[in-house]
């Protein structure tokens, strides 16, 4: 190894922020039916691990999922967050939410940042519907919030379709702009060079990025390592990779790569001892597994490689013929 390069392992970059996903990308696993005690140990957990944003959830329509079905950190009204965590001042912790494109009330549920006890909206969009995302950030800005961009499913997008899209944004007064690995199927090759892609752009357009990973491949930290050195400085993750599917990357890898002081690793573990691993124990299911890496093989989302996984299933050849058999 290039003495330059065990010097950027040793050292650590200021402008490095770690966000917490596990209530959000986590809530995927249980239809965001956590205690307020697993919240609020989290959210304790994530201030003593000197993470710099906690996801509280969703801001999910309420005419589009029902209450029923789903938990409170599928909606995160402010009430609810206030319930739990209280205003949350003072303590070095922002608090975000993702409002997904065609998936929220975002004019009406999303109120004003000086009502509100969340500091960033995190808006999510596909390449073709960038219009309306640039809508839900002008929304979000305009009511004082940080607001970030996560483009998801990129690497089933035209490289093309992407550079547009990126420009769109840079032109936007969005901060932070994501790169998301959706289906778990990028290399830290690809990375690298999507990467480059996107730092042009937070260059010109004096922007920040993001870098979200998921897990199917068992790849999700090593592209979080590889965007770091890239020069990402926003780094998803979530304690003990809870997540949808083959989860993301785990927190617990990610502060034991970071050298900043600010970052404690022993929260972390203490967390997942206490919070995570009884969740599995008690039959929710996330992280690899066979199914989760046919997809992130064959760039697809990972909804049949779920579906197996909730029947039970243990066929694994046999599922592999019916997703390289399919149309």
């Amino acid at each position: 190894m290039l003495e330059k390069d065990v010097s950027t392992l040793m050292g650590y970059r200021k402008g490095i922020r770690v966000v917490d996903a596990t209530l959000r990308d986590g809530g995927l696993c249980n239809n965001h039916r956590f205690t307020d005690e697993f919240v609020k140990a989290l959210y304790l957990t994530n201030i003593k691990a000197g993470v710099d944003y906690m996801e509280v959830g969703y801001k999910g329509s309420k005419e589009l999922f029902s209450r029923d079905k789903y938990g409170t950190w599928k909606f995160s009204d402010d009430e609810d967050i206030r319930a739990v965590i209280g205003d949350n001042e003072g303590t070095g912790l922002k608090l975000a939410v993702m409002a997904d494109v065609g998936r929220c009330d975002y004019k009406e549920d999303i109120h004003p940042k000086a009502e509100s006890p969340v500091d960033m909206i995190r808006v999510a969009t596909y390449v073709n519907t960038i219009p309306a995302a640039l809508d839900m950030i002008k929304d979000a800005k305009d009511k004082g919030y940080e607001v970030s961009c996560n483009i998801m499913a990129i690497s089933a997008a035209q490289e093309v379709d992407i550079k547009v899209a990126l420009d769109m944004l840079g032109e936007s007064p969005v901060d932070v702009i994501y790169i998301v690995d959706s289906f778990g199927s990028l290399y830290p090759e690809q990375i690298a060079r999507i990467a480059d892609i996107y730092l042009n752009v937070a260059e010109k357009y004096d922007k920040k990025i993001g870098m979200h990973a998921h897990n199917n491949q068992q790849l999700a930290f090593a592209n979080t390592i590889e965007a770091v050195g890239d020069g990402v400085d926003f780094l998803d993750a979530t304690y003990d990779g809870m997540g949808r599917g083959a989860g993301n990357c785990s927190m617990e890898n990610l502060l034991g790569l970071l050298r900043n002081p600010k970052y404690n690793l022993y929260p972390a573990i203490k967390f997942v001892e206490e919070y995570t691993r009884p969740l599995k124990k008690e039959g929710v299911h996330w992280g690899y597994d066979l199914q989760y890496l046919m997809t992130g093989i064959l760039n697809q989302h990972p909804r049949t490689a779920i579906a197996f996984t909730k029947e039970g299933r243990t066929d694994y050849t046999d599922y592999y013929t019916e997703i390289t058999s399919q149309d």
